[in-house]
């Protein structure tokens, strides 16, 4: 709570310092002078303002910032001061500590009014810019590095290795995608030549099985090969006047279908 108090007693005082310049004016629109002091006062204040303190902005309510700003002086919503807090922020992360910035240039357009100034950080120079609406409402603040040729080109080519590196492995993948289905594609390849070879081998075996010897078929089809033999010894014995005692079998052989019985 005393911080707060204090922070607030902080901007009361930079309200103080704003209340003189609201009768100059350089345009008929707007109070060039009194964008620039708050312009300043908000600088100041940022600079002076610890990540603690900063935190407990953030940390109140959209009605007690709001409070708080119309105190001061400063006309603006309270979640553009919080948006305005975070690009302070990244703007010292990325150049260092804020130490000084010239006099305002205003560039105007048909929806707003800008306020652009060099600043000197530690580490590197920026250009802070301010936005305020037609009717003098703060809207936004930025800091945009400036770089020398030389690190925009190193990041210019650290960005074009990046893509390039980044679209390369995009087609190595795709690569290995495609290999893939090859691998498929023989697999199934493989297993058709093994169906073909099991049909082709159960073929042959039917083949052989119809041209197997009686010497070579079980001895269920023996017995019955025999039974047949009586037959026709006793049709032969009969033809001829004989007895079948004078018949011996030697052996027993399927007669070809192209082949005339003698």
């Amino acid at each position: 709570m005393k911080k707060k108090i204090s922070l607030l007693a902080a901007i009361l005082v930079l309200a103080f310092s704003l209340a003189g310049c609201s009768s100059s004016s350089d345009s008929a629109d707007y109070n060039k002078e009194l964008l620039v002091q708050q312009a300043d006062a908000m600088i100041s204040n940022f600079s002076q303002m610890s990540e603690e303190d900063m935190e407990t902005f953030k940390d109140m309510s959209d009605l007690q910032l709001n409070l708080t700003l119309m105190q001061s002086g400063f006309k603006m919503e309270a979640d553009n001061f919080v948006t305005m807090i975070d690009a302070w922020n990244s703007g010292v992360e990325e150049c260092g500590a804020y130490v000084s910035h010239e006099d305002f240039e205003v560039e105007e357009s048909a929806k707003s009014i800008m306020l652009v100034a060099e600043a000197k950080y530690e580490d590197r120079n920026a250009e802070i810019t301010f936005e305020f609406t037609k009717d003098e409402e703060m809207k936004s603040f930025t800091a945009a590095a400036k770089y020398s040729m030389g690190e925009i080109m190193k990041k210019a080519g650290l960005n074009t290795l990046l893509g390039m590196g980044t679209v390369f492995a995009v087609l190595i993948f795709i690569s290995f995608i495609i290999s893939l289905f090859g691998l498929i594609g023989k697999n199934e390849e493989r297993k058709a030549k093994a169906l073909k070879a099991a049909e082709e081998a159960a073929e042959a075996e039917a083949k052989k099985t119809e041209t197997m010897t009686a010497e070579e078929m079980p001895a269920d089809d023996l017995t019955d090969d025999l039974e047949l033999v009586a037959v026709i010894s006793a049709a032969i014995a009969a033809s001829e006047g004989t007895s079948t005692d004078g018949f011996v079998v030697r052996s027993i052989k399927k007669r070809r279908k192209n082949s005339q019985w003698k």
